[in-house]
């Protein structure tokens, strides 16, 4: 058991990556758990704090394409383009690894989900660091990601030696993750970075989203990202469900569902934006599941932009 400290101290943070350990980090879509990707051991610790299963792979993080090419056998044209573009940003490349990506960190997997996030405090700990990070998000297996350091620490703390302190992500979401198959570009996880926006630099776009209990990439299992409370997403204009007002807590866009307790509802937008909606669902699944509320109840959000993102936890949260 650690005396798990929370500080914006990056020397320490690298300190105990380069012995070993596990430490919560910030990134722009939320906080990551890290340990060095070339040491097995220590990506063990990953696998052991989160009790996340050894077939869902992990994403590993670097500063630089520079630093990119050193664990992956080629950079597609288009997933080239991708990285000039968005990286860093919230968007992982699904491309072949080089031998010295354990297996472990891919699940035994050809490929390696590798990005660069876009959060000062990491890069900077990344560029002191001589080796990549691999970094699934900072919370126990299967529950809801966290969006800030004092998240990591009411699910970790004892668990791990330290969390880099980087402030509320900017994202919300995970990042988005592309593959490359045969010249065609897939998208096996919707998350920070838009359909949209890739399509505009790389041409059309596949959409993948296995839900299989052996996932090509991080991410894909059917359920995730969920409260302990049950969570269902209804159509409320169309829904006949009969509904206990004051034990029912509702994730909304930007109005509140009429007939239920505005106190127990969160409205993720007022002003109706996808992307501060998404920066905002976490946080409200967790007050949400903290609350005195028996069950969550979502709304379905708009099928565009981030929206794509929001609906696809929201389902894996249901599942």
């Amino acid at each position: 058991m650690f005396n798990t400290i929370i500080g914006k101290d990056i020397s320490a943070a690298k300190k105990f990556l380069e012995g070993g350990e596990a430490v919560g980090i910030p990134t722009e879509t939320v906080y990551g758990l890290a340990a060095n990707a070339l040491n097995e051991d220590a990506v063990l610790k990953i696998f052991s704090v989160k009790n996340r299963p050894h077939f869902d792979p992990l994403i590993v993080h670097t500063h630089s394409k520079d630093e990119i090419k050193k664990y992956v056998e080629e950079i597609p044209e288009t997933a080239e383009k991708l990285i000039n573009a968005f990286m860093p940003g919230p968007v992982t490349v699904l491309l072949k690894k080089k031998n010295n990506i354990p297996d472990l960190v891919t699940s035994g997997l050809d490929n390696v989900a590798i990005r660069i996030p876009n959060h000062a405090l990491t890069l900077e700990l990344l560029r002191q660091l001589s080796f990549p990070l691999a970094a699934p998000s900072a919370n126990p297996f299967g529950y809801i990601s966290p969006t800030t350091s004092y998240h990591v620490f009411d699910q970790l703390q004892g668990r791990i030696p330290y969390i880099l302190d980087g402030g509320s992500t900017e994202v919300g979401v995970e990042s988005t993750i592309v593959g490359f198959e045969d010249g065609e570009a897939f998208v096996y996880r919707l998350g920070g970075l838009a359909i949209e926006d890739i399509e505009k630099v790389i041409g059309k776009v596949k959409i993948n989203l296995n839900e299989s209990s052996n996932p090509k990439s991080p991410g894909m299992l059917k359920s995730h990202y969920a409260p302990k409370k049950s969570l269902k997403i209804v159509d409320f204009e169309n829904s006949r469900m009969e509904i206990q007002s004051e034990k029912i807590g509702v994730i909304a866009f930007n109005k509140y569902v009429e007939g239920i307790d505005e106190k127990n509802q969160i409205l993720l937008s007022p002003l109706g934006n996808l992307n501060e909606a998404a920066k905002n669902l976490f946080t409200a699944m967790r007050k949400l599941d903290a609350s005195d509320v028996h069950e969550i109840l979502a709304v379905k959000f708009p099928d565009e932009g981030l929206g794509r993102a929001i609906n696809d936890r929201l389902k894996r949260a249901s599942s």
